[in-house]
């Protein structure tokens, strides 16, 4: 069986490297022992590469070892373009490029799910395959 295909958003991946024993961190090791695939795009890569920053204090990385991670992040992913995403019903418009980095997977690559905890992108979910961490572990945490 094919591993499943998922789309990291960023508050997934910041999470998993903060606290690696939350389920984040656990798509996040599963990830690493190649269970799942994951596809991210340059927005998501740089926008982690702005807020690790913020959060010294949980990771204590220092700015080259944060540049490194993200640049083993992007080597260990898929890295997609995303797709324009006019979603009328997204309420906050900087997760535009989120939503389209899951529609370019989906065209491109058979992706399973976007991963995320923002509620902004989780109200989509009737529409989207738009999954929380904690539910897309419950289903294929043994993957």
């Amino acid at each position: 069986m094919a591993a499943l295909r998922i789309v990291l958003d960023t508050n997934v991946l910041l999470s998993g490297l903060a606290y690696p024993a939350s389920v984040p961190g656990k798509i996040l090791a599963a990830w690493r022992h190649g269970s799942v695939e994951v596809l991210l795009s340059p927005y998501i890569l740089d926008e982690l590469r702005r807020v690790l920053p913020k959060l010294t204090h949980r990771h204590g990385l220092s700015s080259t070892e944060i540049d490194d991670l993200v640049d083993m992040l992007s080597i260990q992913a898929e890295v997609i373009e995303p797709a324009a995403a006019n979603e009328p019903r997204l309420r906050d418009l900087n997760d535009r490029p989120v939503l389209g980095t899951l529609l370019m997977a989906l065209q491109s690559s058979a992706a399973d799910y976007l991963v995320t905890g923002d509620k902004d992108l989780l109200v989509l979910a009737s529409s989207y395959p738009i999954i929380t961490p904690s539910d897309f572990w419950a289903a294929h945490g043994s993957a």
